[in-house]
């Protein structure tokens, strides 16, 4: 996944010459899989959570692997829409299969070291991305190298336990989550405009090369490595509370970079630190976790991806008109605007550290397969 956000930015403006309007579009429309995924979900809900990984990990790959012979604006899209299906149907399998697997008072640390892990591999996939860059391999052959990862890691899938299965029902909308619902819209306005126009801005504006981008990825990676499992422990022992508001905080400043600084190596720097500051989102998960009971931890998640990515399909659309009539700095100023404005809700956290998950109360609007779907 990290190889195809390492070469993409440079693929759609070098290979493919999007307009910021039609950046926004394939962003928007490929995002629109997110609100899908919870739908299917529901209706494989009897498939075991390692068996469901493997299909979607298979998509994934197919998709990239289609990235070789795209010809047009209109088959890109049919290509990003066949591996972002089986991307966020797959998003919220890891956590849950973390959850799952974890010991009591320990989720924090288990999903820090799963985190650290998937920076190793994303390390070492853009090592090799990297090398073929220096090469002068051409941009499509690394989205197959990323396809046939996708696929390894399907392969993997099968051997985690298959008990890892939730009964019954897939969508659980519960009024007493709106919070995790809230912070969850707000991260996907956030994030999305990190993910359609940020590396958009450095290759578009500043004409950064795909070598450079790899290495800014490459720094990326390093970083998660270091921070995932020390940020897992740090929520264990403070709570979700004090993490999610700083993290909230440094990306309102970032944005404000992204609008008003034009020195590249600047840039590059802000690049980095606002994409290692996805980790703190683990903290959503935790908070899941303390409100959730187990089986309803896919659930829960699934709707919190759902919630995400209504955010995440309406942003790029937005984010490509403003682009458009008013130049980059709006975009980024909106941006800056949405993560001051995630404040609030964070500081609506419960504070501590988090206990044991809570039991299942009344008052809740279930979606389950044969019934409301």
């Amino acid at each position: 996944m990290t190889v195809q956000s390492g070469v993409n930015s440079n693929f759609v403006v070098q290979e493919m010459g999007l307009t910021p309007m039609q950046q926004g579009l394939l962003e928007g429309t490929r995002e629109t899989c997110g609100i899908v995924a919870l739908g299917v979900l529901a209706l494989l809900a009897a498939m075991t959570e390692p068996l469901l990984g493997a299909a979607m990990l298979g998509l994934l790959g197919a998709g990239f692997t289609a990235y070789l012979w795209v010809p047009d604006f209109g088959w890109l899209i049919a290509a990003s829409l066949l591996w972002s299906q089986g991307l966020h149907v797959w998003m919220p399998l890891p956590q849950s299969m973390a959850l799952a697997l974890a010991e009591p008072g320990g989720a924090g640390k288990r999903l820090g070291q799963i985190s650290a892990a998937g920076a190793v591999g994303a390390a070492a996939g853009l090592g090799v991305a990297a090398l073929l860059g220096f090469l002068a391999v051409p941009l499509r052959p690394m989205f197959a190298v990323a396809g046939g990862m996708a696929l390894a890691a399907g392969a993997c899938c099968l051997g985690i336990p298959r008990h890892i299965k939730v009964p019954g029902r897939r969508l659980v909308f519960r009024r007493r989550y709106w919070l995790y619902y809230l912070l969850s819209f707000l991260e996907g306005w956030r994030k999305q405009i990190f993910i359609a126009f940020a590396g958009f801005l450095l290759v578009r504006k500043y004409g950064t090369p795909v070598t450079t981008m790899l290495v800014l990825w490459l720094a990326i990676q390093g970083l998660t490595w270091l921070l995932s499992p020390p940020l897992g422990r740090l929520i264990d022992r403070v709570g979700e509370r004090p993490v999610m508001v700083s993290m909230f905080a440094g990306l309102t400043l970032f944005f404000v970079g992204y609008a008003l600084i034009e020195q590249p190596l600047v840039l590059y720097a802000i690049y980095v630190l606002d994409s290692v500051f996805f980790v703190g989102v683990m903290a959503l998960t935790t908070y899941v976790n303390r409100l959730a009971p187990p089986e309803e931890h896919t659930a829960t998640l699934s709707a919190g991806v759902a919630c995400n990515h209504v955010a995440a399909c309406l942003m790029p659309l937005v984010g490509g008109i403003l682009w458009n009539l008013w130049g980059h700095r709006t975009v980024f100023l909106a941006g800056a605007g949405v993560a001051a404005l995630s404040i609030v809700p964070a500081l609506l956290l419960p504070a501590g550290a988090p206990g044991r998950e809570a039991p299942p109360l009344p008052g809740s609007l279930e979606l389950s397969p044969g019934k409301d779907l």
